[in-house]
């Protein structure tokens, strides 16, 4: 089962690459607002609009980040349950392959509440749940 302790551990990596990167966009967002405020800038709809694709980054990040820690905890369970009873651990794979799935459908799902506002679209900007 070492295979599954290293991929547990590349989730691990990815999510606290994702988790650095959503403070690296935030305190980017920061420094860009101090320096408006600083030189009293206005401005236009468009760069307002540019700054909240930021925001939903973030989001996005987060939602990964959500799905992987969901996808942990199942693996976590299976690695136990192998660990003590070869058909146990059958049963909880079955069990953890459904679980990865709802996951999986979940963080699609996130992900297509925003999609649409990352394409290019002739619409009325960016909405918000």
């Amino acid at each position: 089962m070492q295979f599954l302790h290293t991929l547990d551990g590349l989730l691990e990596h990815i999510k606290t690459v994702e988790n650095q990167t959503i403070e690296l966009t935030r305190e980017g967002q920061l420094r860009i607002i101090r320096f408006i405020e600083k030189q009293g800038l206005t401005l236009d709809d468009e760069t307002l609009e540019a700054m909240q694709y930021q925001d939903i980054i973030a989001q996005q990040l987060g939602a990964t980040i959500e799905a992987i820690e969901n996808a942990q905890t199942h693996l976590d369970s299976f690695l136990q349950a192998f660990n003590k009873d070869d058909s146990l651990s059958t049963q909880s794979l079955e069990k953890m392959q459904g679980k990865l799935t709802s996951a999986l459908e979940r963080a699609k799902e996130k992900h297509l509440a925003f999609g649409g506002k990352i394409q290019h679209q002739d619409d009325d900007g960016i909405e918000f749940f």
